[in-house]
């Protein structure tokens, strides 16, 4: 039994699951409504997560080479609407988990321990905004910071941005568990 489930997991992994959309043809036992909402919250999480991820390989290392004169030049132009950008994408990011997770509660659907871990990631990635994010955005806006200090506060903000988008992975990772584990208890052949 362990052996099987282990090969099964090993099968479809997270990254099959994520990027191989013929995953649904193997899943006959879910309906047509289930395989849709899958698919769909997966896809906005993955993009906000590929939003992320992209801001962190292209945004940071961009403003990191600027001398603060240009950086808040450059904030002050852009900084309102990459906000904007990715206040938006991160509330309906959040927003998928909890939901997912509050349905299955009230429907005591199989999943559900999965789905709360990922609601609570994203309750934390969440959090990171109003822990560290907004304020440094703030100093940010304001060009409170001189070049040396605006140096290390970028370095400061991009290692918070890598902790948030871990935050973020783990809480897709469990978002897909959990509807695997709903997938799962459906197909009377596991």
């Amino acid at each position: 039994m362990l052996f099987k489930r282990l090969t099964i997991s090993l099968k479809e992994s997270v990254a099959h699951r994520i990027f191989n959309i013929s995953y649904i043809a193997f899943m006959p036992s879910l309906t047509k409504d289930h395989l849709i909402v899958k698919q769909i919250c997966i896809s906005i999480f993955a993009i906000f997560l590929g939003s992320q991820i992209t801001e962190g390989f292209l945004l940071v290392p961009f403003w990191q080479s600027l001398p603060a004169e240009e950086f808040y030049a450059y904030y002050g132009k852009f900084g309102p609407a990459i906000g904007r950008f990715y206040t938006i994408l991160t509330v309906i990011a959040a927003l998928l988990p909890i939901t997912i997770a509050t349905n299955y509660l009230i429907k005591r659907r199989d999943g559900i321990a999965y789905a709360m871990v990922s609601a609570i990631f994203a309750v934390l990635f969440i959090l990171c905004f109003y822990v560290y994010f907004k304020s440094a955005n703030d100093l940010f806006y304001t060009s409170a910071l001189d070049e040396i200090e605006l140096s290390k506060e970028l370095v400061v903000w991009n290692y918070w941005h890598w902790g948030r988008i871990v935050l973020e992975v783990v809480s897709l990772v469990f978002l897909i568990l959990a509807f695997d584990k709903s997938v799962v208890s459906k197909n009377p052949s596991s």
